[in-house]
């Protein structure tokens, strides 16, 4: 019959809203484990970046350091020149080395 809605019964009514909710909470809670993730990744990323600092600095400063150190040679005698040079070439690949991380790590990033 045309122009008649069929009865619904109240307990039919009910699984319907049921239904509904419980649709529309799952949408809910894949858009928050999308963003969860969202956040761990930067989370992530700030801690990556932060460590590469923390070890760049800590390279530059035991490398320099290590090249101020001097060590208790008898009688006040001056380094020889190929000590001077060896200390040079370590602080400078510690440098080398700590830069390069930094510039991979920002090419991982692009």
């Amino acid at each position: 019959m045309p122009g008649k809605t069929p009865k619904i019964s109240p307990l039919q009514s009910r699984k319907q809203l049921l239904l509904a909710e419980s649709e529309l909470n799952r949408a809910l809670l894949v858009g928050d484990l999308a963003a969860l993730t969202a956040d761990v990744r930067a989370l992530a990323a700030r801690a990556k970046s932060i460590s590469l600092i923390a070890s760049s600095t800590a390279a530059l400063v035991a490398g320099v350091a290590a090249f101020r150190r001097k060590k208790s040679a008898p009688g006040d005698a001056t380094p020889s020149w190929l000590q001077t040079i060896l200390k040079g070439a370590g602080l400078v690949s510690t440098l080398w080395l700590a830069f390069r991380a930094k510039e991979r790590v920002q090419e991982d990033k692009s």
